[in-house]
């Protein structure tokens, strides 16, 4: 008689949830406010509402068509805008920055509404009523509502309640539009996430007299934004019309200028105080190290470009692999780490503006790619579905698109106005790498080694021991070699606090359901903020 062990019988939902709790105490331990309980009642709430939007997801009443073959996520999402908006806070409450500790109290409170919003539309549409959650939801939200009724102020309670609002529509608008692309926690990330630029950018447009800062922090709301309306106005549009004709490819190709070049152009040119263009000139030709970088990530694209070519050759010359494998796909991980370090080492803020553009054309030809719009629609469709994932399973392909927001995020966040000259110190100081360790070093390794040489399995998931394991350690590698190339690094014996991070990120990476390339990075940056 064959003896089967219990472990096989975990739940993994159960296991990410204690991961993210885990997380949440390590937050705790280095910063206990007023916002603390608040964070512990709503991952109470989170755990409990899960349940019931798990449940609704596999009998199909969940309204709207979310990705198949994952858990709602609502834990680990739910947990994200306001432990960064508690790390943010910190940190300029260190530096005397008022400003930003204010700004980093919205996000948090901002954060917990969108997740109670969230969780009350799974209670509503839950049979019958649940009571008990009801009750743990009633009390996580007069928790939250008390607290920022006693921490904000009144234009900052508005402000919250306008994020919110924003996301109720969008919402409704990127669901209905988006079918299986997103599950519930992944849509409350991005489209929260959206719907707060959103607001801030109307904000500061409102307020032009107030406006201040570095000027390339203003690039990343202006094109979200704007691809944002260029995607909305063309999904709305061809509904009613044929997208795949020359008439229609024409037109999308016109708007697209007239957006540009008439409504986002100038736009950005109110922040920046002069022509966008004629900045951006002058940005990159600041001194010769940015022409060289321009040019080796002029090089690297032309080496994607070339892979992907290649492996659609393969495959029509005969080849019986209809799917590129993991090992091929996570070419692009070397890529992009190839592409970030020396940037992140170098001139990050050129970084900066070279990825916000780059989150601009990735976008700008999925738009072709899923509306077919000529000439490079249909040859977009041919090339790319090589590399399709189960992760893939709606309309749009957005596995590229995450992979740079999660080696994005970390410097698109990273509080430089907080930071004395541009380094925050100890474990802070890798706060920039965190989505060159998660994703970049980390999640390659851990899918390379766990597919091609892994046998011990994680109980209740696919991913292995060994895996996991060799993340950490090649992790851990990529630090000591950050240390030695990037002389502004200064971990100040932090070691095991680092490496304490980073083997929490991995087992996330282990048990989630979720696109670990935008929830790893997210967290990573969070711990190593403290």
């Amino acid at each position: 008689m064959i003896v089967r062990p219990a472990a096989i019988l975990i739940n993994p939902v159960l296991v990410e949830s204690a991961v993210v709790l885990a997380m949440l105490l390590c937050v705790h331990m280095a910063i206990w406010n007023q916002h603390s309980w608040c964070c512990i009642a709503l991952f109470v709430q989170a755990f409990y509402v899960q349940h019931k939007w798990d449940r609704l997801l596999r009998s199909g009443a969940a309204v709207f068509q979310f990705r198949p073959s994952a858990n709602s996520g609502i834990v680990p999402a739910s947990m994200v805008m306001p432990l960064l908006g508690l790390a943010l806070k910190e940190k300029c409450t260190a530096s005397g920055n008022v400003y930003f500790e204010r700004f980093s109290m919205v996000v948090t409170i901002t954060g917990m509404c969108l997740a109670l919003f969230l969780s009350l539309i799974a209670l509503g549409i839950t049979r019958p009523v649940p009571t008990n959650t009801c009750v743990i939801a009633g009390v996580a939200s007069s928790a939250i509502l008390y607290t920022a009724k006693q921490t904000l102020t009144v234009s900052e309670v508005i402000e919250v309640l306008e994020v919110l609002l924003i996301f109720v529509y969008l919402s409704l608008i990127v669901l209905y539009l988006l079918p299986r692309c997103l599950t519930p926690g992944e849509a409350l990330l991005i489209v929260g996430g959206i719907s707060f630029i959103v607001n801030q950018l109307i904000k500061r447009s409102l307020n032009l007299a107030e406006v201040k800062g570095d000027p390339v922090n203003y690039f990343l709301p202006v094109v979200v934004v704007g691809s944002l309306l260029l995607g909305v106005f063309f999904a709305l549009l061809f509904c009613f019309m044929e997208s795949e004709t020359w008439v229609s490819s024409l037109f999308f190709h016109m708007m697209t200028a007239v957006l540009g070049l008439g409504i986002l152009m100038p736009w950005l040119a109110l922040f920046i105080g002069r022509h966008p263009i004629m900045w951006l000139l002058d940005f990159v030709t600041l001194n010769d190290r940015r022409l060289y970088l321009l040019g080796y990530w002029l090089f690297l694209a032309v080496v994607a470009t070339c892979v992907v070519i290649h492996q659609n050759y393969q495959r029509q010359s005969g080849s019986k692999k209809h799917q590129a494998s993991t090992v091929v796909r996570k070419y692009f991980h070397l890529i992009v780490v190839a592409t970030y370090v020396p940037g992140l080492v170098y001139d990050r803020q050129l970084l900066h503006v070279a990825s916000v553009g780059c989150l601009a054309i990735f976008l700008f030809l999925e738009y072709v790619r899923y509306f077919r719009i000529r000439p490079l629609g249909q040859l977009l469709r041919q090339l790319l579905t090589l590399f399709l994932d189960e992760r893939d399973s709606g309309p749009l392909i957005l596995t590229h698109v995450y992979l740079l927001l999660g080696m994005s995020l970390p410097i698109w966040l990273f509080p430089g106005p907080c930071a004395p000259k541009g380094i925050l110190p100890g474990a802070g100081s890798l706060v920039p790498y965190a989505g060159v360790l998660a994703v970049g070093v980390g999640d390659t390794v851990a899918s390379v080694f766990g597919s091609t040489m892994g046998e011990i399995r994680w109980p209740g998931t696919k991913k292995t021991v060994e895996g996991t394991a060799t993340s950490v350690f090649a992790q851990i590698i990529a630090v000591a070699m950050l240390l030695i190339f990037d002389g502004s690094i200064n971990l100040n014996s932090t070691y095991s606090w680092i490496v304490g991070c980073i083997t929490l990120v991995a087992m996330l990476e282990a048990y989630t359901s979720q696109i670990d390339n935008l929830l790893l990075p997210l967290y990573l940056f969070i711990l190593l903020l403290l």
